[in-house]
């Protein structure tokens, strides 16, 4: 079995993993990190991104052993001292999730989004998320959570925690 060595949310690790298992399952399985949900396994909607070296990544369509070498951020590993990232924080106080399953997909997206374009239009918050699917809240508080994340992020770019 290959070993592979990676960091994920600030922590090192050193695993042999089978060549065909799943990054998210990794990440889910052997580490614990149980934010990252499993949704299709078809990289359709998108609801097990994470951050791979600052880019967004379905972690559905991506090997472990691709991982190799590394850093990956998790919802989980979001955040700086204890508070939120902005992201995270602009989500809870615009309402931006009902069920809950696609959020943590939505705010890593939304911080790749953010990384390429920090003052987005709508339209373009839009386009840029259409790879992460939402059956519950109609977008409209993803949309304004996105943009209240941005506009805090341009305000406080020292408090950014993406990676």
């Amino acid at each position: 079995m290959p070993r592979i060595s990676v960091e994920v949310d600030g922590v090192p690790y050193e695993d042999d993993v089978e060549p065909r298992l799943l990054l998210v399952h990794y990440l889910r399985d052997r580490l614990g990190k149980v934010g990252t949900p499993i949704g299709c396994d078809t990289t359709n909607c998108g609801a097990c991104t994470v951050l791979v070296d600052g880019l967004s990544v379905k972690s559905c369509a991506m090997l472990a052993v691709q991982a190799d070498g590394r850093q990956i951020t998790t919802v989980e590993g979001l955040g700086l001292d204890g508070e939120r990232h902005p992201m995270q924080r602009a989500f809870h106080e615009a309402h931006a999730l009902q069920c809950g399953y696609c959020t943590p997909g939505m705010i890593m997206a939304s911080i790749d989004l953010l990384r390429e374009n920090a003052d987005p239009s709508d339209e373009e918050i839009r386009e840029g998320l259409e790879g992460n699917l939402c059956r519950c809240t109609g977008y409209q508080n993803i949309v304004r959570a996105v943009r209240d994340a941005a506009t805090e992020m341009r305000r406080r770019p020292e408090r950014e925690v993406a990676p």
